[in-house]
């Protein structure tokens, strides 16, 4: 079984087209599975600034067209053109997919380096895959070791210490351009009741502001602020909340967003500066808004241009162990790809040896000179299977275990059967909606 990746992340492209991309990621992995049998394994992980597909086929023939398969499932359900979304990913292959998950984890290759929120990210990419029945066996090792890091380096490096995370920076951003900079007095209107808006309400609390109203146009606020605290707006509320507001923050990513002549109308009537920090993948603000008189719009690239960059001997040490779970990851499963070829050659030899014994039976008898016979072929043979065994996972370990499956059908006529696996997808923490009333699908 082949492991490959198809990488698009903030690094690389624009965010405009990351959350075009991610509108597609719901189905794509079960319809990948569904439309393709060069895919036997999908996981998805699309977060604010990243969307990755995690895939697993049967040989290395098949990759490329497990890409393929998966590029036309993403351009028919995006609408975007096949070629933007082609050109749109990288793709990894073998190690490097070990590598540059564990560094994803990690907060190695976050806007905000050292973040912890993606690890949380990672594992539910991976339990919605699970869920969905789509996570195949060599996928689910990949993600599980991959959480397994990030734990190592959160206990083991300063890295992240500080508990950054896109939300704090952001806050701490606005913080900066407060006149008052004191959040005990701000009145803030959060839009959304996904994972962001969940962490923004946990942060403002932190800094002391209890002045919170929560607005979800699918008419999740109540439950939502019922056990983090805060007042639930509806469309009728809505527009007096954020005519009085200081901050208004939007977490949802809706199908429709807050328009610049919109707000302008509300707070037509309002002297104070107006804060608006934009969370969502495919924003709740119109960009417009940010040319308004009085009102400073702060956005994901603001923030991963204002992330401050962790020290230099903490990004190193978790970098020393990310490469060195990477490598351990790399051998054992090339050691487990050689599972299936050992079984192969001890029930070959088996079977030899079971098939010479009915003849011994049926010459002698069941006596206790047979099963003599028995016992010493049975040693035997478990002598002459160890040092096969062994020199298949050191073959494996060095990625020769083609060659260790070529040797058995050559010398045996042995034909090695790969166990079959199951596929998977991913998620995004972003809520989407607006001031008018969108449909939340977070």
């Amino acid at each position: 079984m082949v492991l490959f990746s198809l990488v698009a992340t903030h690094a690389d492209i624009d965010l405009e087209t990351v959350a075009q991309l991610s509108t597609g990621a719901s189905e794509l992995a079960t319809s990948a599975l569904a439309g393709s049998p060069a895919v036997t394994g999908a996981i998805v992980l699309s977060t604010c600034n990243r969307f990755e597909i995690y895939g697993e086929a049967a040989r290395p023939d098949d990759v490329e067209d497990a890409r393929a398969a998966l590029i036309g499932q993403l351009s028919g359900s995006t609408g975007l053109n096949e070629q933007l979304v082609a050109r749109s990913f990288n793709t990894h292959t073998g190690a490097d997919v070990t590598r540059h998950l564990f560094s994803v984890s990690s907060g190695l290759d976050s806007a905000v380096v050292g973040e912890r929120e993606i690890a949380g990210q990672v594992r539910r990419a991976l339990i919605t895959a699970q869920h969905e029945g789509t996570a195949s066996s060599g996928l689910v090792r990949l993600f599980q070791a991959a959480s397994k890091t990030a734990k190592d380096v959160g206990a083991q490096t300063a890295l992240g210490a500080r508990g950054l995370s896109v939300v704090s920076v952001a806050l701490d951003l606005a913080t900066e351009l407060s006149e008052v900079p004191d959040w005990s007095t701000k009145k803030v209107v959060v839009f959304g009741t996904g994972a962001y808006a969940g962490a923004t309400m946990s942060l403002l609390r932190e800094r002391g502001c209890t002045d919170v109203s929560v607005y979800s146009s699918s008419g999740r606020a109540a439950g939502f602020v019922s056990t983090r605290g805060g007042t639930a707006l509806d469309g009728e509320s809505l527009p007096a909340a954020v005519a009085a507001a200081d901050v208004l923050i939007g977490c949802s990513g809706a199908d429709t967003r807050v328009e610049a002549a919109e707000l302008a109308l509300v707070r037509a009537d309002s002297q104070q500066p107006l804060i608006a920090i934009d969370l969502a993948l495919t924003h709740d603000f119109d960009p417009a808004i940010g040319g308004l008189e009085g009102v400073e719009l702060l956005t994901l690239e603001s923030v991963r241009l204002a992330a401050p960059q962790e020290q230099a001997e903490s990004l190193a040490q978790a970098s020393t162990i990310v490469a060195g779970a990477a490598s351990t990851f790399e051998q054992e499963r090339e050691a487990r790809s050689v599972d299936s070829a050992i079984v192969a050659l001890r029930r070959h030899t088996m079977n030899v040896l079971d098939a010479e014994m009915e003849k011994v039976r049926a010459r002698h008898g069941c006596t206790a000179a047979a099963e003599e016979v028995e016992f010493a072929l049975r040693r035997m043979v478990k002598q002459l299977l160890h040092v096969p065994t062994v020199r298949a996972r050191e073959l494996a370990s060095n990625g020769q275990q083609e060659d260790y499956v070529a040797a058995l059908e050559a010398l045996y006529g042995i034909t090695v059967e790969q166990p079959s696996a199951p596929a998977a997808v991913a998620e995004c923490p972003v809520d989407h909606q607006t001031l008018g009333g969108a449909r939340e699908t977070a």
